[in-house]
């Protein structure tokens, strides 16, 4: 038995509790208030939404670059790099992202992987000696399905995935697909292949939004990669009021996978409340997922995040939910549990 002390930050509504936490066999069993010395603030471990952990091979290579030249398939900068990498490179690359997203406090990533059978075996062999669980959307043809958890399509713009989706359906994984980053023209069609998640959504409109209700489609976000690629910011107020919206990193090739770094950026720039965005770096992409992680409740999966509260970065804080968001950063984190 273990126990967590501090400021917890509980349930989906995330109310700070002084107390502790009583951890058993990696399961939470209790949640109890009690007078404690303890600085600390315990949050629920990231799950970043949506990544591309591939490209960590090439890291920054897109620099300057636009959507299409940096990572279209087939011939894009990403593209390229990813097919001249040797195996054993992209492993290591792909490790020390892992590596380095544990010391940030992410515990799972939902990840689209490049390469079919090929890129998801690399990732599964990146994944076996670090304490980061991957969630593998596999690419190519339905075959990756052996290896992967459910399929990631590229856009349904010139592309056809219904054997991919038939594939998931009757496996029972996810079919997840990017949709409306560069345009809307792509978002009908990938909504036609009833998606478990999209990804971007960047120039969703009423009729998108209307149709992601009605088929209850949850959606991965990317702030601050739409904006290095220059293809303008998604409506995340409006997809809150429709659906489930979780927070993603994209591309490791564009920016750093660092779920503080996002969530910042986020509550920044957009009309959303601290709240909402710490449920998009956790219980969201959990949820999409189907992870048991994301929250701290008796039962759950002990994932948790422990940040120094009396670090000089975050010491006179008022709020803790508004310090871990828009304030906290790597140097605050005192440990990763479970």
């Amino acid at each position: 038995m273990e126990e967590v002390t501090g400021t917890i930050l509980a349930g989906e509504s995330f109310e700070p509790i002084r107390g502790r936490l009583v951890v058993e066999d990696g399961r939470i069993e209790a949640i109890e208030e009690a007078d404690t010395e303890s600085t600390d603030i315990v949050l629920p471990a990231f799950v970043n939404a949506h990544t591309h952990l591939g490209d960590s091979v090439a890291k920054d290579a897109a620099v300057g670059l636009s959507l299409d030249e940096a990572v279209a398939p087939p011939d894009s900068r990403k593209h390229r790099r990813l097919a001249a990498a040797d195996r054993a490179d992209l492993v290591a690359a792909m490790r020390r992202t892992l590596r380095f997203m544990r010391q940030t406090g992410t515990v799972s990533c939902l990840d689209f992987r490049e390469n079919g059978v090929y890129g998801a075996r690399a990732l599964r062999e990146a994944a076996s000696s670090v304490a980061v669980d991957p969630f593998i959307f596999g690419s190519d043809d339905a075959a990756v399905l052996d290896v992967a958890d459910g399929y990631g399509a590229s856009g349904a713009n010139d592309n056809e995935f219904a054997d991919q989706r038939a594939a998931c359906a009757d496996r029972g994984v996810p079919f997840a697909i990017h949709a409306g980053e560069p345009d809307a023209t792509d978002i009908h069609p990938a909504l036609d292949l009833d998606p478990d998640l999209l990804v971007h959504m960047v120039h969703a409109e009423r009729e998108h939004l209307e149709r992601v209700a009605d088929q209850s489609v949850p959606i991965a976000v990317c702030p601050r990669a739409n904006t290095v690629l220059g293809v303008g910011d998604a409506p995340i107020r409006d997809l809150l009021e429709h659906t489930t919206v979780a927070l993603g990193t994209d591309n490791v090739m564009l920016n750093v996978p660092s779920m503080f770094r996002e969530m910042a950026y986020t509550a920044t720039r957009f009309d959303v409340t601290a709240r909402e965005v710490l449920r998009m770096a956790t219980a969201a992409g959990a949820e999409i997922a189907g992870l048991d992680c994301g929250v701290i409740a008796p039962g759950r999966r002990a994932s948790l995040l422990v940040l120094d509260g009396a670090s000089d970065n975050l010491a006179d804080s008022v709020d803790p939910v508004e310090a871990v968001v828009r304030r906290a950063t790597a140097l605050d984190v005192n440990r990763v549990v479970g």
